[in-house]
């Protein structure tokens, strides 16, 4: 039940007696409604526990009137009626309550304000901002539309998922953003950053990567393969993770995401210490983008 505004900041709830004046225009579910009536329970809250205060700590008996007693009572509803609805304050707390509680729609909520210490960061995520969170991007959509095909063909000449090869990739590249450039700025087609070992006799690209030593990240110049398509790409991708024994075992765990992202970093296949992690959040992306395309 929401109590209606009252025409006046000082008839604030001084007793509990005048609640009874609020409820004579309950069911007005308005955002406005709402926060006057937490105001309204803020102010009676804030007056009994001054109340409590001045009883335990400030009187002694001897100098107690009937006159005093008024008086200390309308001094305490006066600061009651001052501190209620500050921002930040109880009030916004139990307008938050309320106004989750009824459904009511419209009008700003007020967010309680954090409490954390300074340098700390702490957010509650609510499951709007996590479903927007996880909503496809732009970059992501036209990256997975842009290789479906090849995947699907290479998925069907080895049986590792098409979705792995383009979530993996994805993440390779930022989604198409910072792909393996070759001397001169000529693409070089690599999307899952394989090095170029000794036994490579094909084109080098050399870049400035990040690597992982001892789980601290430094800047190398490595070495990697570069093709003349990204068909090539997929290609030598799906060979290395079906003929190198190091894979072996990742490539018989691809009925899970997180047993084949964790099987191709324990074999090595990164030095990031959390690749697991991340690779299993592209392709889980990308299986969903993929269902919501089909």
């Amino acid at each position: 039940m929401v109590f209606s505004t009252l025409s006046n900041a000082q008839s604030l709830a001084a007793d509990v007696q005048s609640m009874g004046n609020l409820k004579l225009e309950a069911g007005k579910n308005t955002p406005a409604a709402i926060r006057e009536t937490a105001k309204q329970f803020e102010s009676l809250f804030m007056r009994e526990l001054m109340k409590s205060m001045r009883d335990a700590t400030m009187k002694s008996g001897m100098l107690d009137s009937p006159g005093g007693n008024l008086g200390t009572d309308l001094l305490d509803q006066q600061f009651a009626v001052q501190m209620s609805g500050q921002p930040g304050g109880l009030s916004d707390l139990i307008t938050l309550q309320l106004t989750r509680q009824m459904g009511v729609q419209g009008g700003a909520t007020p967010e309680p304000k954090s409490t954390s210490l300074p340098g700390k960061h702490t957010a509650a995520v609510s499951p709007e901002i996590k479903k927007v969170q996880s909503t496809p991007t732009r970059s992501q959509s036209t990256f997975v539309e842009r290789h479906a095909k090849v995947a699907s063909e290479v998925e069907s000449a080895t049986g590792i998922p098409a979705a792995y090869m383009l979530g993996q990739a994805g993440h390779e590249t930022g989604w198409g953003k910072f792909e393996i450039k070759q001397k001169g700025g000529a693409p070089a087609f690599n999307l899952f950053g394989i090095k170029a070992g000794s036994n490579w006799t094909g084109k080098v690209a050399e870049v400035t990567t990040t690597e992982y030593v001892n789980g601290v990240a430094e800047k190398r110049v490595a070495r990697f393969r570069a093709y003349d398509s990204y068909a090539e790409s997929f290609k030598d991708y799906a060979r290395l993770i079906s003929d190198s024994p190091r894979y072996a075992k990742a490539k018989l765990q691809t009925n899970s995401v997180h047993a084949f992202a964790s099987g191709l970093q324990k074999a090595g296949y990164a030095t990031d210490p959390d690749y697991a992690a991340k690779l299993s959040r592209a392709i889980n992306a990308t299986i969903a983008l993929r269902r919501a395309q089909t």
